[in-house]
């Protein structure tokens, strides 16, 4: 039995149903569980471990619902700054074709210290391809020692381009191969426990990398083991015309043709999604994951975020792979997704004094994306807010810095709209693992050494 008290935060944000912000209070946790949460004289005074955040401001741990953790190995590639989302996918292919179980180990872990960093307590990574013997179990074992959360997606891509797909055949593999593998990975990996630490998803890449019958057989196969799906879903125009062209379909109806639409479904992206598709989503509980950084970097286009909010999706927030967002910084993502979302509002036109004028993203609407948003896109009831019963994940910011000077006025909404920040503290299920801004799981400056080393040779291959 394992006590943390939580005392003295300027304010805890809890993201509760009330959407409390409590000062003056604090948080006892035992075994990674919230126990009570409240005003310091109604809780112990003791713990095992005692935090004390004066000055600091505490939120629910972030989640991402969106990542390719192995490409922090080619970030900023300079064959790929320019392009867009298909030609920079025929650069990068080759490289990573060349990747190693090592690879895959090392990138693992320098994603998650940087979420970590940034007050992530939580991570879905889509990883689907696996060249040179590397298996989902290398990410696993690196996530392990850095203690975030893993939702773990087993991605895969089996349509080549000799059969008409988008990855030259040496990125794919059989459909056989696939399945089996994904059976072996739940079987040995996932726990749908509360406070569980690692989750398998079953994630085919992409409609233009896989067929429609590994679609189909990796549905019925999450389904009888009670496993979330995940893919890439209509990120671009492009993606829209390869799908009419092959499928006779746009992206949604295709998905709808291949039982993927249902509560246990997320997508990435969703950028180019119509009126009709977001009532889908909402109607059948389809989660998205929002990754405003990438789809600016690759110009992809703006997702229609607020309408989504507004029609009951659910939404979360995703960093995506470090080769198109270039950075894992979850506070900037939520900064991003804001400020876009504004961007998007104003591009239709309405004068702001309108009656009719489209609501603004708000700085607290932008953290519950990043919270509970992630939480309910991820199928978690156990995290994503801070409350009794659910899971000791935190973060917290020092105030007293000169990025929140003279904007402590409101210090929930300064968080966002001001230039982002790394995460003082951040906790994982009652666990320091990053205090006082450095990361205890890891020892970063031989980890960076080791990753750029990893990176240097795969880039001149």
């Amino acid at each position: 039995m394992t006590t943390l008290l939580v005392k003295n935060a300027e304010m805890i944000v809890t993201m509760d149903d009330a959407l409390r912000e409590l000062r003056g209070a604090a948080i006892f946790c035992r075994d990674g569980f919230i126990e009570q949460i409240g005003p310091v004289e109604a809780l112990p005074q003791d713990a095992d471990e005692v935090l004390d955040l004066a000055g600091h401001i505490v939120f629910p741990g972030m989640v991402n619902t969106h990542h390719h953790f192995y490409q922090t190995l080619t970030r900023a590639v300079p064959g790929t700054q320019d392009a867009n989302l298909f030609n920079w996918l025929k650069t990068l292919y080759p490289i990573w074709a060349r990747m190693t179980p090592e690879d895959v180990f090392i990138s693992t872990q320098t994603a998650l210290a940087e979420l970590a960093l940034t007050g992530c307590t939580t991570s879905s990574d889509h990883l689907y391809l696996f060249p040179n013997g590397a298996r989902l179990d290398d990410e696993i074992e690196g996530a392990r020692i850095v203690g975030l959360r893993l939702h773990a997606a087993r991605g895969s891509m089996s349509l080549g381009e000799s059969e008409g797909g988008l990855p030259p055949d040496s990125v794919t593999d059989s459909e056989e191969n696939i399945l089996k593998d994904s059976l072996r990975v739940i079987q040995r990996y996932h726990n749908p426990e509360p406070g569980s630490k690692l989750q398998i998803v079953l994630a085919p890449c992409s409609p233009f990398s896989v067929t429609g019958e590994l679609m189909r057989q990796s549905a019925q196969l999450a389904r009888e083991y009670h496993v979330h799906l995940h893919t890439h879903l209509a990120e671009t125009e492009d993606e829209d015309d390869f799908c009419l062209q092959k499928f006779g379909q746009k992206p949604v109806a295709y998905m709808q043709s291949v039982d993927w639409i249902g509560n246990d479904v997320w997508f990435a992206h969703s950028v180019w999604v119509n009126d009709a598709e977001v009532d889908l989503y909402a109607q059948h509980g389809c989660g998205v994951a929002h990754c405003p950084s990438s789809n600016m970097r690759l110009a992809s286009g703006i997702a229609p975020v607020m309408k989504m909010l507004a029609r009951g999706v659910k939404l979360g927030l995703g960093v995506d792979g470090s080769a198109s967002n270039d950075g894992s910084h979850m506070l900037n993502e939520a900064r991003q997704a804001m400020l876009l979302a504004r961007l998007h509002s104003g591009i239709k036109g309405a004068s702001r004094s309108a009656p009719d004028a489209p609501p603004l993203m708000t700085a607290r609407q932008a953290l519950r994306v990043a919270t509970r948003g992630g939480a309910s896109v991820l199928g978690r009831t156990d995290i994503g807010s801070l409350e009794v019963g659910k899971c000791a994940d935190f973060f917290a910011i020092d105030l007293n810095k000169v990025d929140y000077a003279g904007a402590l006025e409101d210090p929930v909404a300064a968080v966002v709209f001001c230039a982002p920040v790394k995460a003082n503290w951040t906790v994982v299920g009652g666990e320091v693992i990053v205090g006082d801004g450095q990361l205890r799981t890891l020892d970063l400056p031989t980890h960076v050494e080791r990753h750029n080393k990893a990176s240097r040779r795969l880039i001149a291959e």
